[in-house]
């Protein structure tokens, strides 16, 4: 009887007869077809999906060819040398950070070495700024990776960051096709090599990139705090503090701009800029007994100073006839550089045809000056002119205008030459 009755209120239930009750099946979470994008990150995904991809390929090409010569396996690790090809990405500064990275700094009075050679004092790992050396030491710390391995990821972080705020510059002036491109560019531009080894290039240039952002959104407080950053990474940031400051003034000197954006944001970023690349160098000035000894340590220890372009016109006239009769001769990495020297007129003229902001073009007049009026290895112009990517902004544009088979072709052909002209060249053909 009572299996009969269990049986017939079990039927009930599940026909649904009237007085039996209804059984609680559980209920099963829904899972989600897909992980949700914050809306502020979805517009970020067609640009760093680029770049990423066409700076892998360029990277893979790279490996191909150093593994096809194979002379890396003969030079000393220190000077483009090691076990494996991925050893090279991590030589010449790339030593230098690490070292910095795993001793610290050694500042003392400067060593004056004997006369008659091309160097006249010892060289120091002061001159190489602390922020890069001080994010590869805390990344690994964090992580549990070597130093180069921390190297190499804070790196490649710092290039999906950089080419994100060019996404983002460039989109506010030319919209979100161009700024997607304007990534793409970034990847295979020449000197990009750097983007992805042991220097401090994409560090640099993801500050910079947001502090224009910044500038232009009038968001002062950020830019200020973004500069200072930027004193800390590379002496080079005095272009970008120029710029900040500048367009701060200007603001200020402006009675609508002063309206809207008020006067303390701007009065902080002018202040606060200068600071972190002032703080380093008195620093070292100090610790060597020295004010100037950072200055001299470049000019006497690496033959890198401000020449107002003595030093870049007779490279020039040296190449085109065919010469070589100058300091850090490299005869293919000169030849690009020369060209891409030539192309710079055009593509300012074109920056500026685009009416960009201040911040813009002043940091990239005042980069392209520094560069060019600056006695250091030429071939390396490349790399030098990597964070003036302001210069970006024409090409985006224009090229957005054509259809994704064009771009398609485009991309696919300059990402595996970009191994050759951004990342072998540099690295193997010269000193980057």
């Amino acid at each position: 009887m009572s299996t009969a009755a269990s049986s017939e209120t079990t039927d009930s239930a599940v026909t649904g007869d009237e007085g039996a009750k209804p059984s609680r099946t559980p209920r099963i979470p829904r899972i989600p077809r897909r992980i949700a994008v914050p809306d502020g990150l979805r517009p970020y995904g067609a640009p760093l999906l680029l770049y990423g991809a066409t700076k892998l390929v360029g990277t893979v090409v790279f490996a191909i060819l150093l593994m096809a010569s194979g002379e890396y396996r003969g030079k000393n690790p220190r000077f483009g040398g090691g076990a494996h090809w991925w050893d090279v990405l991590a030589t010449w500064d790339g030593w230098w950070y690490l070292q910095v990275a795993e001793k610290g700094y050694d500042p003392g009075p400067l060593r004056r070495l004997d006369p008659g050679g091309m160097f006249t004092v010892e060289q120091n790992s002061v001159a190489f700024f602390p922020l890069y050396p001080g994010l590869i030491r805390g990344t690994s710390e964090v992580t549990g990776l070597g130093l180069y391995g921390s190297g190499i990821l804070v790196s490649v972080i710092a290039s999906f960051v950089a080419a994100a705020g060019i996404y983002a510059v460039i989109s506010l002036l030319a919209g979100a096709r161009a700024g997607t491109i304007a990534a793409g560019l970034w990847a295979v531009a020449p000197g990009s090599g750097v983007e992805w080894a042991v220097y401090s290039e994409s560090v640099f240039v993801a500050i910079a990139a947001w502090c224009c952002y910044c500038v232009m959104k009038g968001r002062w407080v950020a830019a200020g705090l973004l500069a200072f950053v930027a004193g800390l990474n590379r002496p080079t940031s005095a272009a970008l503090i120029g710029a900040v400051g500048l367009a701060a003034l200007v603001t200020l000197a402006r009675r609508e701009s002063r309206r809207k954006h008020g006067v303390a944001g701007p009065v902080y970023a002018m202040i606060a800029a200068p600071l972190g690349l002032l703080t380093y160098i008195v620093w070292v000035g100090l610790s060597m007994g020295e004010l100037t000894a950072y200055f001299t340590l470049q000019r006497e220890g690496w033959l890198h100073f401000f020449d107002f372009g003595a030093y870049t016109l007779d490279v020039l006239g040296n190449t085109l006839i065919g010469k070589h009769d100058y300091v850090f001769a490299f005869s293919v990495p000169d030849l690009l550089a020369v060209q891409l020297v030539l192309a710079l007129p055009f593509l300012i003229v074109l920056m500026l045809r685009k009416r960009p902001p201040l911040v813009l073009v002043a940091y990239t007049l005042a980069s392209v000056i520094s560069v060019l009026g600056t006695q250091q290895i030429f071939g390396n112009t490349s790399r030098y002119l990597l964070p003036c990517f302001p210069l970006l902004l024409a090409p985006a544009a224009a090229m957005s205008r054509l259809g994704w088979p064009a771009l398609t072709v485009f991309f696919a052909t300059a990402a595996p030459a970009s191994g050759w002209y951004a990342h072998y060249v540099l690295f193997e053909l010269g000193i980057p």
